[in-house]
């Protein structure tokens, strides 16, 4: 019987082989690139709202304070998102027959909230405590970014596991004085020696405890 298959059969079966592997192996690569940099958590995609609202503009541009919006974020584990009548305070005299800003009057007229879309939206089986992180010296930059130059908000980090526990295990890195949780562009001349003096005076719980399984999902 004649032979099916040429002698370089022998060699096409390893090779098809090798290339599967290949392929799969930089398949797997790839995805996990791809978790890391944080684009599952949509890490820097802007977040459609419905209204165009400027953090660049409120923050850098008129400079107010974090806590005028989100007044929970001291006391409650979310900082809030705030009501109508906030937005309106302002803009019932500036901007007041702006077209864009139509949403937030038919808001106060109706008294129905408006629907902003989360930016930073955690999974449901991660727990984060907004004022345990502020009593601790965690600056609103350090997760949010720099939201001063924000024209629309977006996610500046990837919001993973990895990334708490970098935090978690060493606070030192990133603590601040509480003064200046709320300061956009503060940076520490000497973080490492300021971090260590923070930590202490601000009773931070060591690593092995923060970085419990129970800490973050409950």
């Amino acid at each position: 019987m004649a032979q099916l298959f040429p002698k370089s059969a022998n060699y096409l079966a390893p090779a098809s082989i090798a290339a599967l592997v290949l392929v799969a192996g930089g398949a797997v690569g790839s995805l996990l690139a791809l978790d890391y940099a944080g684009f599952n958590q949509r890490r820097g995609e802007t977040v459609e709202q419905p209204v165009p609202f400027s953090h660049e503009h409120h923050v850098a541009g008129l400079g107010i304070d974090c806590r005028y919006c989100h007044t929970a974020v001291e006391k409650s584990a979310s900082a809030g998102v705030p009501p109508t009548s906030t937005c309106y305070n302002c803009h019932k005299i500036v901007w007041n027959e702006a077209p864009m800003l139509e949403p937030v009057r038919s808001s106060y007229r109706t008294g129905q909230p408006i629907e902003w879309n989360k930016v930073h939206d955690l999974p449901d089986f991660t727990y984060f405590n907004h004022s345990i992180h502020v009593a601790k010296g965690m600056g609103c930059a350090t997760c949010h970014g720099p939201v001063h130059q924000m024209r629309l908000m977006r996610s500046a980090q990837p919001l993973q596991m990895r990334w708490c526990l970098e935090c978690h295990r060493n606070p030192e890195k990133f603590i601040r004085p509480k003064e200046e949780i709320y300061n956009m562009t503060w940076k520490a001349k000497d973080q490492e020696t300021l971090g260590r003096e923070l930590v202490e005076k601000y009773k931070v719980r060591p690593p092995a405890e923060i970085t419990s399984c129970g800490t973050c999902h409950r």
